[in-house]
């Protein structure tokens, strides 16, 4: 199965929307993503979600962009959501392995409060960094 990457986005600061990057994030083996506040030694280092989710959540009459929800890397093409525990995602040089599908929401994140809903304690996935390298908009990725 393969997708494609349609946004990479960091934050400094947990529990806040993600920025998109323009150019390429550097993903580190063990810790995550560089400069991004969820990065460490866990099995959360990087959030994945499906852009399909999000267009879905928006005919609804929401207005959610990339990183709003606090993903890391948006992917088109794969329904994240249904990958298993254990499965590896591998974007050119850089390999994940999902580690936690979905998520218990300990409070009402800023989507929620604007939207009334919130689509990542559903539908976004987890994974830490078996091996690190770089990825960018528009790159290739491929569940292995």
């Amino acid at each position: 199965m393969r997708g494609t990457v349609e946004a990479v986005c960091i934050s400094d600061i947990r529990g806040i929307h993600k920025t998109p990057v323009s150019g390429r994030i550097r993903i580190v083996e063990g810790f995550g993503i560089e400069g991004d506040a969820h990065g460490g030694n866990w099995h959360r280092q990087i959030s994945l979600l499906s852009r399909e989710k999000i267009e879905e959540f928006n005919r609804r009459g929401a207005s959610a962009a990339n990183g709003d929800f606090g993903e890391n890397i948006l992917v088109s093409g794969i329904d994240l959501r249904s990958l298993p525990v254990g499965s590896h995602l591998k974007f050119d040089d850089a390999l994940l392995e999902v580690t936690q599908i979905g998520k218990e929401c300990h409070g009402h994140c800023e989507i929620f409060k604007r939207a009334g809903d919130c689509i990542m304690p559903r539908e976004g996935i987890f994974a830490k960094v078996i091996s690190g390298g770089t990825v960018a908009k528009g790159d290739r990725v491929e569940v292995c």
